[in-house]
């Protein structure tokens, strides 16, 4: 129905940047809010950025003033601009869209297949 697909991810030095993106297509009526999140082995996935339709932002201390997410409505596609990487911000990435995929009022929640990100001291 709803397929998120992830690009950007890649290797990258500490202080360097990334660019991430996620394309949504299918069965699209709106999209609510969008996010990335992230995951190491052995720990749980965690927010690193949420943008809601509204446009309102959140993020959690450990990126702030770092990473930047943003949107375009037009192409259903999220960004993720991330500065000043550090060692600890290695981890899969991955991007999350709230849709709704007709009239109805209800919501879906719909996952990226992820991309790693590595960044080396």
């Amino acid at each position: 129905q709803v397929q998120l697909v992830e690009s950007g991810g890649g290797m990258v030095q500490a202080g360097g940047s990334l660019r991430l993106s996620c394309a949504a297509s299918g069965n699209i009526f709106r999209i609510n809010n969008m996010g990335w999140y992230r995951q190491v082995p052995g720990k749980q996935r965690e927010l690193v950025a949420a943008l809601t339709s509204g446009g309102s932002t959140n993020y959690p201390d450990s990126v702030k003033g770092r990473f930047t997410i943003s949107r375009d409505n037009a192409k259903n596609t999220v960004y993720l601009q991330m500065n000043s990487l550090k060692p600890e911000d290695t981890a899969v990435y991955y991007c999350n869209a709230v849709v709704q995929l007709d009239r109805r009022p209800n919501m879906y929640n719909y996952w990226g297949q992820g991309t790693q990100v590595t960044v080396s001291s």
